[in-house]
């Protein structure tokens, strides 16, 4: 006698949920690309943004304010020079460029998480966008700290190194804006370390007690990407950097103890 073949139930054919559907190679790309598209998109508005604030003659003229606050001034000469021809409007830009990215570090931490985290939980997600805002504000806490602390006083150490008086400190606009814009972008990104520690605690990719355990070896690291980011390479501003990356790894490490136990 020949038994039917049984059919497949409801459950057996159906879909799988989109969570848990495996995205192919192309489709990653192409969400890449999406990302990367939108994050260009809030750089180029932040883009805009900046050019109204360094534009000569504008409401702001940030370039003479940044000028008139970190540059050695001198009433027989101009603090800053410039020696190329295009030099002052490629710095210009460059400025513009860089606040444009200060203001779209939100938007590309968010794209940056928006690929990441398709295959998570809701509960997961919605933890991950609530850190969002302290993304935010632990990179304007950087920049306040690199405008106060680090780059008034890199700037004074390697300008008046010597002291000798047959020395004149004149530094051309590119060398001054270009060690400025660094090290307020790295002192930024690197107030973020909080925030990347809770995340990926969160995610089940390292723990408070590894962290803590690991802490001699953090250490090393911290000095060694100090050394590697710091833009001037003198002993001051590793120092300047690797001192708050290390305290920041610390407030990261007591967070990672506040994560919520994964199922």
């Amino acid at each position: 006698m020949i038994t039917p073949k049984p059919q497949p139930t409801v459950m057996e054919t159906a879909a799988p949920p989109e969570a848990e559907r495996t995205m192919s190679l192309i489709e990653h790309l192409v969400e890449l690309r999406t990302r990367l598209v939108r994050a260009v998109i809030g750089v180029s508005l932040g883009m805009g943004v900046g050019v109204v604030l360094v534009l000569p003659g504008g409401p702001v003229q940030l370039i003479d304010v940044v000028i008139l606050t970190f540059a050695p001034l001198n009433p027989n000469y101009a603090p800053i020079q410039a020696v190329n021809t295009t030099e002052q409007f490629s710095e210009y830009m460059m400025v513009a460029l860089v606040i444009g990215v200060m203001l779209a570090m939100p938007l590309i931490v968010y794209q940056l998480l928006a690929f990441i985290i398709p295959g998570l939980t809701d509960k997961e997600r919605r933890t991950i966008y609530a850190a969002l805002p302290f993304v935010t504000i632990c990179f304007l806490a950087g920049l306040v700290f690199g405008w106060f602390v680090t780059v008034p006083t890199a700037i004074h150490f390697l300008i008046s190194f010597s002291g000798s008086a047959l020395i004149q400190a004149q530094p051309t606009l590119s060398d001054f804006l270009s060690t400025i814009t660094t090290l307020l972008l790295i002192n930024g990104i690197v107030f973020e370390l909080p925030v990347i520690i809770y995340v990926l605690a969160f995610l089940g990719v390292v723990t408070a007690k590894q962290l803590a355990h690991y802490r001699r070896f953090a250490i090393v690291a911290v000095v060694i990407i100090a050394a590697v980011i710091t833009p001037t390479g003198d002993p001051l501003n590793l120092a300047l950097l690797a001192v708050p990356m290390y305290l920041l790894y610390e407030v990261g490490v007591v967070l990672a103890r506040f994560v919520p136990r994964r199922d």
